[in-house]
C-alpha cells in the first residue's frame, strides 16, 4: 500500500519507518527541512512544505495514496487546518492523531476516519503494567472492557489450563495462551519464538514462559493482581 504520512515528529518518524520496513511505500511531509532531511534515505518520497498552506498541501499526491495519515500532534492548530484541507479537497480515507480530549472532539467532527491517540494508548499499557508488575499489551474494547496480554503470574503456575475458568480467573474469561521457547539457528543465533497453545489439549499445564491473552473489565484485573499479589 502506499501511505502520506503529514507530521514527521517521533510518532510520524517510527511510523514512517515501521511501514516501510514491512513493504509499503511511504511518502513524508513535515515544514522542517531537518525532519525532511533525517528520513528522507529511508522512505519512498520526503516533501518540504507547510500543510496549512493550501496550495502547497494540493500538490502533493493526495489521490495517488491509499491512506492520509496526520501525525501531527504539538501544534493544535496546524492538525486541525491540515486535516480540514484535506476533507475539503475531496480526501476520503485520512487518519489523524489527536493529543487530548478537545483535540480528538474536534476530529470527531470533521469526520476522519480513524482519530489515533498513541499518548493515551500508551499510558494506559503502562498503567496496567505498574498494576500487575508485568509487562502488558492492552485493547480497549469500550470503556469497561479490555482485552490484555500478560506473562503469566505465579499464582497459575503449575494450573491446568481446562481450570481456568472464569471462576478462577477473576470474573476474565482465557481468550488465548502462547509459550516462549528458545530457538538457535544454524549459525548458532539464539532467538525466543512464540507458539500458541491448544487450550483444548487435555492436561496441558501452564509454565513460566507462557503469556494471557484474557478478557475483561478494569476492576477483574485490579482483583485478580491485587489478590495474587
Amino acid at each position: 500500500m502506499r501511505y502520506l504520512i503529514i507530521g514527521l515528529g517521533i510518532y510520524g518518524t517510527n511510523l514512517a519507518h515501521n511501514l516501510t520496513s514491512m513493504g509499503h511505500e511511504v511518502i513524508g511531509v513535515d515544514i522542517a527541512p531537518q525532519k525532511v532531511e533525517a528520513i528522507k534515505d529511508y522512505i519512498s518520497t520526503a516533501y518540504i512544505i507547510d500543510s496549512t498552506d493550501e496550495p502547497s498541501l494540493a500538490a502533493l499526491p493526495l489521490k495517488n495514496v491509499d491512506l492520509t495519515i496526520v501525525a501531527i500532534g504539538e501544534n493544535f492548530g496546524a492538525s486541525i487546518k491540515t486535516v480540514a484541507l484535506l476533507k475539503k479537497m475531496g480526501v476520503t480515507h485520512i487518519y489523524a492523531r489527536a493529543i487530548d480530549d478537545l483535540h480528538e472532539s474536534i476530529l470527531q467532527g470533521l469526520n476522519v476516519e480513524r482519530i489515533l491517540t498513541p499518548e493515551q494508548r500508551a499510558a494506559r499499557d503502562l498503567t496496567f503494567e505498574m498494576e500487575i508488575g508485568s509487562y502488558a499489551k492492552v485493547l480497549c474494547v469500550d470503556q469497561d472492557y479490555y482485552v490484555i496480554n500478560f506473562k503469566v503470574p505465579n499464582y497459575f503456575l503449575g494450573m491446568k489450563y481446562a481450570e481456568i475458568t472464569p471462576e478462577k480467573a477473576f470474573g476474565m474469561k482465557l481468550i488465548t495462551a502462547t509459550r516462549s521457547y528458545r530457538h538457535t539457528n544454524i549459525l548458532g543465533v539464539v532467538s525466543d519464538t512464540q507458539k500458541l497453545l491448544d487450550l483444548e489439549t487435555p492436561g496441558l499445564i501452564v509454565e513460566e514462559n507462557d503469556t494471557f491473552t484474557c478478557f475483561g473489565t478494569s476492576k477483574m484485573y485490579r482483583q485478580m493482581f491485587r489478590y495474587i499479589n
